[in-house]
């Protein structure tokens, strides 16, 4: 069975070579940048021959577009930022080679990278995903910028997580949160969501809190505590940007 290791880019220059090191183990490597301004292109061709380049539609979009331009039986599908660890490569051509008994698609848990440190708690890890999957029973779907494989048939999990550098300053985390805040809040409004009180107040305090204490955040030390209150932000900014969506033209910024 054909595997084919899906990659979307734009501007991943720094991330982009260390993951697609890590998938050589796959049948082929398919990569759609969405028109990167650095050098991902280029690293990118230096370890597969598919690399092309389609506008940005939107995270699921892309993801959807890599899996139409694989050629592979199964689907493994990468973010830049990722990196498949050796554990995990070999669990992977091990149920290949057994004939993929686990079913239909296997999950995979995450390791995150957040400002130095390796996340433990907070509900980061283990933070499964599903992303290996049989290519003609699996799409991309949910919310952008949180998509999620759609799959109905029977599942199973790997033991070992892929690791995943997310975050490695401030910086990368607060351009992210401006630039995911405002895509999540489009698709809410699209869906016909509108933002309520208790968004801007409740819900970023029950983000607080069900991070740092009821999923142990606090054992992550000062990590631990700065990840949930800036979670908790994200959670406020997404709906005060819902909230600006709402207003007549006129009344909006820019």
């Amino acid at each position: 069975m054909k595997l084919s290791a899906t990659v979307i880019t734009r501007d991943e220059e720094r991330n982009i070579g260390r993951c697609l090191a890590a998938l050589d183990f796959a049948d082929e490597i398919v990569v759609v940048d969405s028109g990167s301004s650095d050098r991902t292109f280029e690293i990118a061709r230096r370890y597969t021959d598919k690399v092309t380049v389609n506008p940005w539609p939107g995270h699921r979009q892309q993801k959807n577009v890599a899996i139409d331009r694989a050629g592979g039986d199964w689907i493994l599908s990468v973010d830049a930022d990722e990196v498949v660890t050796p554990e995990l490569r070999e669990e992977i051509l091990a149920a290949r080679d057994a004939g993929f008994p686990g079913g239909d698609g296997y999950w995979i848990a995450r390791k995150s990278f957040f400002l130095g440190r390796w996340i433990a708690h907070c509900g980061w890890y283990p933070d499964y995903h599903l992303r290996l999957f049989r290519r003609d029973q699996g799409r991309f779907g949910g919310l952008n910028p949180h998509d999620k494989v759609e799959l109905d048939g029977p599942t199973s999990r790997f033991a070992n997580p892929m690791l995943h550098f997310t975050y490695p300053d401030l910086g990368t985390y607060v351009a992210r949160l401006n630039s995911y805040t405002s895509i999540a809040a489009r698709e809410l409004a699209d869906h016909g969501a509108h933002a309520r009180l208790r968004h801007f107040t409740l819900s970023p305090l029950a983000t607080f809190l069900k991070m740092y204490l009821f999923k142990a955040g606090f054992l992550d030390g000062r990590e631990g505590l700065l990840l949930s209150a800036l979670s908790g932000y994200y959670v406020f900014v997404k709906y005060l940007k819902l909230w600006e969506l709402s207003l007549p033209r006129e009344g909006r910024v820019g």
